[in-house]
Order: C-alpha cells, then structure tokens, then sequence
C-alpha cells in the first residue's frame, strides 16, 4: 500500500509548487521587460536625431551605444565569477538595478537637453548601464529556463526569448504612442515602474538551480573554454552583426532612402521585433514536424534575402520596406536562442559560462554594426540600403558556419 502524505507534507508540496510558479512567472516577466528596456534607445531613434530634441548626428547616435555594448560584453563575462561569488539570483537583482538605472538616466537626460554636452553624458552613462543590465540579465533569465525545463531545453529558451521579443516590439509601438502624447520620456518612466516592480517581487522567491549550484561548486577557478564554444561564439558575432543593422538602423533606413513618416518607419521596427517574436514562438511550437536543426540552417539565408531586398528597393515605397523588415525579423528569430540552448545542451558542464559567454559575442556584433554603421553612413557617404545589402555577406557566412554548428547535433563528428 501507499503511504498517504500528511497534511503538513502537502501543505509543504502545494508552496514548492507556488513558490516554483512564482519563479517561472518572475523570470518570464523578466524576459518581456528586458525587452522594452533593450529598444527604448533604437525606438526613439527620431527623437534622438531630431533637431527638435536631441539633434544628434548619425554618427553620435551610433556612438551612443558603445558603452552598451562594451558593457554588455565585459559583464556576462564576469557574470559566471560572479554567479559564483554572489549566487545566480543576486547578479539577476544585480541586473534589474541596472536597467532600472538606466530607464533613469534616461528620463533625466530630457530635463537638461538643452545642454547638449552634459544631455549626450547622460546618454552615454544610460546606454552603459542598459549595457550592464542586459548583460547580467539575460545570461541568467536563459540559465534559469535552461535549469527550470531539463527535458524542454530548446522550447523553453526559445519561449523565454519569444518572450524578450515582445517586449522589442512592443517598446516602437510605445514610443509612438508617448509622442502622439507629447511625452516620449513616457516609455522609460513605463519600464522603470515595471523594473522596480519585478525587483521587489523577486526579492521573496529562492530563484535558485540545483545544477547551477552543482556547476558553481565545481568551478574554483577560471573556467576553460572549449573548441566548439568558439564555434558558436562566431556566429553569435555574425548573429549581432545582422541583427542590429536591421534593428537598430532600419527607421532612419525608412525615414531617408524611402521616404517614410515617422510613424511608418516606427511600423518597421514594430514589425521587426514581431516578427522576431513570432517567428520564436512559431519555430519552438513546430519542432515536431520541423527540427530546430534546420530551422538553424533555413533563418540565415531568410536573413540574407531580406538584406538585399531593402538594399535593392526603390524610393518613395516605404511599405516594401515594412514587409522586408517583416522577412528580416523571421530570418533573425530563432537564430540566438537556438544558439544558446544549442550549446548548453552540448557544453553541459560550463553551461551557465556558455550563456553569458555567448551574450558577449553577442554584442561584440551589437556592437560592431550599433557603432560602424554611423561612420559608414556618415563619413564615407555610404547610403544606409548600401549598408544593407553588404550585410548580406555576413548573414551569408552566418549560413555557412550554421552547418558547421549543426553537424555534431545530428550525429556527424565531422
């Protein structure tokens, strides 16, 4: 016979299970503002740009996300020390506070816009601590779904980032909303109410992983990269590099080569995060009938056609160039967090190291296309549908190294 549980013993079952609903909850929730918090800068690009507000230059708007993206690089890096020395729940609380900074910086920076030095400071100092907050956030937000779904690893990092992805599309929608309002700052003030928010609620949650501890106990010292994670460092470089021309450029792409109102180049980017989106939650919802090994190889080429669709459009069709950022964002999609899951389930032993790992490269290529692309556009005379299209080439050499990625999941040491 079956021994019958006690009423204490199910008392104690029933909070687990809250308690490890409340975790799951918490770390999606996250997902969704981290995304609004990572396109509040790129969405109100206009804004930035204009001489009504900022008046920035190509150039210093793509400059105002280097400190992002060198931020963003060194903390995943020094994420997995400090997951170590700190625990994996205090660097995600440590990263909410980050972004919450920056959301701040960021609303403070328009009561002193008319003084431009000190305003683009501010600018400077948000963009890194969005940096900081991006890059301790989402390294551990992937660890936790990896660690919450053993047996659904690929399914719930691409929910996880499906999540993430509505939060990018829906930060343009917002955006264009505040300013219909007459008040653009209106988006930060959103996402900080939301940040403060899941800050004091995740405080109360144990937010811990059992194999995160295991993994954290076993590593006294600097961890040792393999071969492979090399591999996949690479193409999440090439990754970035695709992902933030079409992201972080396609409104001033819409606004200056096809002559797009604000409003329609706000679409564009809209369109892209969902897309995005969609295509994450389409791709881990048909992994039964098409495995996310080939997705790995289709999205790349879908990339590299929308590429040189928006380098080959006509001007003065601004909604060509909406469905060509709608073919970007599917290509995009599920690219990054198949490469994460990928290869933690490969690289189990460092995997917590894998994810921030990979964030890193990540923005190496954020930062690459965030910063280049300003001075390709504005110092050599390059049009910004010219710099599409040779981004054509790298989402052409993400294809070739996705193969690479792929053969030793399938079963060809190769």
């Amino acid at each position: 016979m079956h021994a019958q549980k006690t009423p204490h013993a199910q008392q104690t079952h029933a909070q687990t299970t809250h308690a490890q609903k409340s975790e799951v909850a918490a770390v999606y929730a996250a997902g969704i503002v981290q995304g609004l918090a990572l396109v509040t800068f790129p969405a109100a690009s206009t804004i930035f740009t204009s001489p009504r507000y900022y008046g920035l230059s190509s150039t210093a708007y793509g400059s105002m996300f280097l400190p992002q993206a060198i931020l963003a690089v060194a903390a995943p890096l020094l994420g997995a020390g400090f997951v170590r020395r700190l625990g994996i729940k205090r660097v995600y609380l440590l990263g909410l506070a980050a972004n919450l900074t920056a959301m701040g910086l960021l609303v403070a920076s328009e009561l002193v816009r008319d003084n431009g030095p000190l305003a683009y400071g501010m600018l400077l100092a948000a963009t890194a601590s969005l940096g900081t907050g991006f890059g301790l956030t989402v390294p551990t937000l992937n660890t936790y779904a990896n660690g919450f779904f053993p047996r659904s690893v690929d399914s719930a990092v691409l929910i996880l980032n499906a999540l993430l992805g509505l939060g990018t599309a829906l930060a343009p929608v917002f955006v264009t909303l505040f300013v219909e309002l007459g008040a653009w700052w209106g988006l930060p003030v959103l996402v900080a109410v939301m940040l403060l928010g899941l800050l004091v609620s995740s405080v109360g949650l144990p937010l811990q992983i059992e194999s995160m501890n295991h993994e954290a106990a076993g590593s006294s010292g600097r961890t040792t990269l393999p071969t492979r994670f090399w591999i996949y460092a690479g193409f999440a470089v090439l990754y970035g590099i695709v992902e933030t021309t079409s992201g972080n450029w396609v409104t001033l792409y819409m606004r200056e080569d096809l002559d797009a109102t604000s409003a329609l180049a706000s679409l564009a980017l809209t369109v892209f995060w969902a897309t995005v989106t969609g295509g994450r939650i389409l791709f881990a919802a048909i992994e039964g009938w098409m495995p996310e090994t080939r997705t790995y190889r289709i999205l790349p080429f879908v990339a590299a056609i929308a590429l040189g669709v928006s380098a080959s459009l006509p001007a003065r069709h601004p909604w060509l160039g909406v469905l060509a950022a709608a073919l970007a964002g599917l290509g995009c999609s599920a690219l990054l967090p198949l490469t994460i899951s990928f290869g933690q389930k490969e690289l189990t032993a460092i995997a917590a190291s894998v994810a921030g790992g990979l964030i890193a490269s990540y923005q190496i290529g954020y930062g690459i296309a965030a910063f280049g692309v300003g001075p390709l556009h504005e110092g050599a005379g390059l049009s910004l549908a010219a710099v599409f299209g040779a981004t054509t080439v790298v989402a052409l050499a993400m294809a070739a190294l996705a193969r690479v990625v792929v053969r030793r999941l399938e079963g060809d040491p190769s």
